[in-house]
């Protein structure tokens, strides 16, 4: 979305250019026509890849207009059924806004004859689901130990204000290059991350300024359970800084970002449009409490059930006027209507935005558009976000994978008559454990005449994000579906017990956020409980249903990054039957966990007390951090496993003697 509010900036500086151009790398490229690529003959790898070549060029064309040249130069030895399945076809970067100069692809066999794709092995299919087209490279007579080559060189308009070029995947790879070639007046800035090594400038380069990045050899990187894999590759990011023709620097700033960013989304409206942003302001919010909160939260219900979000970058998708009229409209443009109802009702907000962090972690310093990825409205009176594009998100609760992150807030100043907007990089809190709880209760006895037989009363209420993936859209399911869904609760316990009553409470979509979800069932089943002898076993644990367990057969490489923090609170109360008492209480008790700076932050405990011939179990369990570094790993094993020991205890009750 960002690119769009930020395409048409900028252009006026390189109009201020007029020079001879130089010849473009890729005239003279082109692949060896004997190649001699190798291997270690005593390789047990899968794959590996022997050579990883991408080039960009900036051009001045005819026109005196900018444009980007992208090539891509792959060289892989496979080594395995399962890779040659995964690359018998490669994607080329086919669009209408772009123009493919070449593409040439050929398999080179471990006998060293090569095989070069023609024209009829480079196919054009299109995407049933959403109608985009693209081309691939159809790979045949690929046998183990096989090289597969393609380069392929792609004209596009440019993207110059922040792009990341990934080195790293789950496999090794040699000879990785990497070259930025660009007009002599058009200075590039660089950062690397995740152990890639600095881009440097090769100054014997003539005509044009030249930088590059050379790896000999890059280890694979294994993907890990719990991990942001994307974020923890080796990686650069670029981004065009200065325009020495010009004189002009900064070109990629937060401080022109936060200007053009403002300017988009708060125009000077007509009266005409004004008093339709007023009327659309006053249906949406009929009825709320003139609180902040309470108006927010009914603009954000009304809108994300009347108006449709639709994929496309079309003119009509981002004009307010139409938005208000037919009830439709892209990312953008429900920014900008979110934006024209909130100052309508002059609620405070700032516009953010950051990144995915399991895709890229936001940078404080290194200003680039590419962390500037996902959009949030942010109310500085209560701390809450809401994420304007996405319906499966509420207030206070935005997607849990843009916070605990960076971001950048712009927000509306006024000095005398003049009024602007300052852009400044925040920390986004994450939403804390004790607003995202699954809570049980659950109280159990036994059937007077068959102890084997249990009564089971189930409560179980869900708030924050455990509530948000249905609550806010329970009056959009149906009848049959939602007694299924309640139903499904029961049998997360065991799928062979008997459901004899159930009901929701608090199922108003309009509570998420207020009230928890909760889902009352009674039950009746003969399935956690054994007769062994005199005595039975309860299989108690499983009350709390199945838990994670983490296994790690190899030391941790990665942090481990969770999307949320939650807590969970289960109660269980048991009625012991007259004549009865359980021998193994004790092996309730469990106290796993992991402090920092004296803080509690990851915890299970489970512990018990008697009274009244029933017995009180307490098993509550808190994630208070997103992320944790691999040295701390194993405290989180430790914690997570916990739960996973407590739903395998089993409670043995002997008669009195």
């Amino acid at each position: 979305m960002i690119k769009n509010i930020l395409s048409i900036s900028f252009f006026f500086l390189f109009t201020l250019i007029v020079q001879a151009q130089s010849e473009s790398f890729f005239n003279s490229y082109n692949w060896d026509k004997n190649p001699e690529y190798s291997v270690n003959p005593d390789s047990t790898e899968t794959i590996i890849e022997v050579k990883n070549k991408v080039v960009t060029e900036f051009l001045f064309d005819k026109e005196d207009d900018l444009v980007e040249f992208t090539m891509e130069h792959r060289v892989l030895w496979l080594n395995s059924d399962e890779k040659i399945e995964s690359f018998n076809k490669v994607y080329l970067p086919y669009s209408l806004t772009s123009e493919l100069l070449v593409n040439k692809a050929r398999v080179i066999t471990k006998d060293g004859v090569v095989k070069e794709l023609n024209d009829s092995k480079i196919l054009l299919a299109t995407d049933e689901e959403t109608g985009r087209k693209y081309k691939y490279f159809a790979f045949e007579g690929i046998e183990k130990g096989s090289f597969i080559e393609y380069y392929y060189v792609v004209k596009q308009n440019p993207s110059y204000r922040g792009k990341r070029v990934t080195f790293q995947s789950s496999f090794k790879k040699e000879n990785v290059e990497f070259d930025l070639f660009a007009p002599s007046n058009l200075v590039f800035k660089f950062k690397s991350y995740n152990g890639a090594p600095e881009v440097e400038q090769d100054t014997l380069t003539e005509d044009k300024l030249h930088w590059k990045l050379r790896m000999s050899e890059l280890e694979g990187l294994e993907e890990e359970e719990l991990a942001a894999y994307d974020a923890s590759k080796a990686f650069i990011v670029y981004k065009l800084d200065k325009n020495l023709a010009g004189n002009v620097s900064g070109i990629s700033s937060y401080g022109n970002v936060s200007q053009n960013i403002y300017a988009y989304y708060y125009p000077e409206h007509s009266k005409r449009t004004q008093k339709s942003i007023d009327k659309f302001a006053s249906e949406a919010t009929k009825g709320a409490e003139k609180t902040e909160e309470a108006l927010v939260r009914k603009l954000e219900f009304y809108i994300k059930t009347n108006v449709y979000i639709a994929d496309g970058g079309g003119e009509e998708l981002e004009d307010l006027d139409k938005i208000l009229d037919q009830k439709v409209a892209n990312g953008t443009g429900i920014v900008k209507l979110y934006a024209a109802v909130l100052k309508s009702l002059e609620i405070p907000h700032e516009v953010v935005f950051t990144s995915n962090r399991q895709n890229i972690k936001f940078d404080k310093v290194f200003e680039a558009n590419n962390f500037l990825t996902d959009c949030m409205l942010y109310f500085p009176n209560t701390g809450a976000y809401i994420s304007p594009e996405e319906n499966s998100s509420r207030y206070g609760f935005p997607p849990a994978y843009l916070t605990d992150n960076y971001g950048l807030f712009v927000k509306e100043v006024t000095v005398g008559d003049f009024t602007s907007a300052v852009g400044e990089i925040k920390y986004i809190e994450p939403v804390s454990a004790d607003q995202t709880i699954d809570k049980m209760t659950i109280d159990v006895d036994f059937e007077e005449n068959d102890l084997s037989t249990t009564n089971i009363k189930l409560d179980r209420a869900l708030s924050g994000y455990y509530g948000m993936f249905i609550h806010p859209f329970i009056h959009l399911v149906k009848e049959e579906d939602l007694d299924n869904f309640v139903e499904s609760f029961g049998k997360r316990l065991n799928e062979n017990v008997e459901i004899i009553d159930k009901k929701l409470v608090n199922d108003d979509p309009e509570l998420f956020g207020i009230k928890p979800l909760k889902l009352v069932l009674d039950i009746k089943s003969n399935a956690f409980i054994e007769k062994a002898g005199n005595r039975y076993l309860f299989k108690v644990g499983e009350l709390i249903g199945q838990q994670i367990q983490l296994y790690q057969e190899k030391e941790r490489v990665l942090p481990l990054e969770n999307e949320f923090k939650r807590s969970y609170y289960r109660n269980i109360n048991i009625e012991v039957p007259a004549g009865y008492r359980f021998a193994n209480l004790d092996d309730i008790n469990i106290d796993k966990e992991y402090s920092k700076d004296r803080e509690e932050i990851l915890s299970f405990k489970s512990f018990y007390n008697v009274e009244d011939g029933i017995v009180h179990i307490t098993a509550d369990e808190h994630y208070r951090i997103n992320i944790i570094e691999s040295e701390r790993y194993e405290e989180y094993r430790d914690v997570i496993n916990s739960a996973a020991d407590f739903n395998k205890l089993t409670l043995i009750l002997e008669p009195v003697e």
